[in-house]
């Protein structure tokens, strides 16, 4: 990913292709936008058709911002050609930080999906976007997301209490995050060059 010029996409991983999303999308983001098992931790959903249409308007939209501040990413199985979820960083108006987020279809869970993705967007968010700090929230009752976060070597920064509006419940979240420098020391670790 790293031999492309700043922001410019597909990013590709082992499995996974992360490109702008499509008009043809919306079915398949639907698909999981409108399951309540898939929202249960979502501030938003389960979606309309029309709310999903929505959205991608608004990814169309974003993506045409000048600097680019949005970059949520639809996340391709490369072997099937597959929409299977998203994935994304919001930048702030610096562009100096940026909120990492994620959703997937069922039919992704637990294949390792989103720690690829994550991975794949924090060396987009450092290495392309030259960004210093990398943050996300999970809600404290949600193990695979907190999970994926511990995995991609985010450190728990702390606990926001009643953080979250969802549903008429007010829920906490862990805020996690991870900085420029962590990351390179990561990379070094794990062997891998970056830029």
């Amino acid at each position: 990913m790293s031999e492309h010029a700043p922001g410019q996409l597909p990013l590709l991983t082992e499995r996974l292709e992360l490109r702008d999303f499509r008009d043809g999308d919306v079915g398949f983001v639907h698909a999981w936008a409108s399951d309540p098992e898939v929202v249960n931790f979502m501030a938003w959903g389960p979606n309309t058709v029309e709310q999903t249409r929505e959205f991608l308007q608004r990814k169309f939209a974003e993506r045409t911002g000048e600097p680019r501040l949005t970059w949520d990413l639809a996340v391709v199985e490369a072997c099937t050609g597959r929409l299977i979820g998203s994935v994304g960083l919001r930048l702030d108006g610096a562009r100096q930080q940026a909120a990492l987020g994620y959703c997937y279809h069922q039919d992704a869970w637990g294949q390792g999906f989103a720690t690829e993705a994550a991975l794949a967007m924090l060396r987009f968010g450092f290495e392309q976007l030259s960004l210093h700090r990398i943050y996300a929230s999970a809600d404290t009752r949600n193990g695979a997301s907190i999970r994926v976060l511990d995995k991609i070597g985010m450190r728990q920064e702390g606990r926001l209490r009643q953080h979250v509006l969802i549903r008429g419940e007010w829920r906490d979240s862990y805020l996690y995050a991870i900085l420029h420098h962590e990351w390179i020391e990561q990379t070094a670790v794990r062997g891998e060059r970056h830029e």
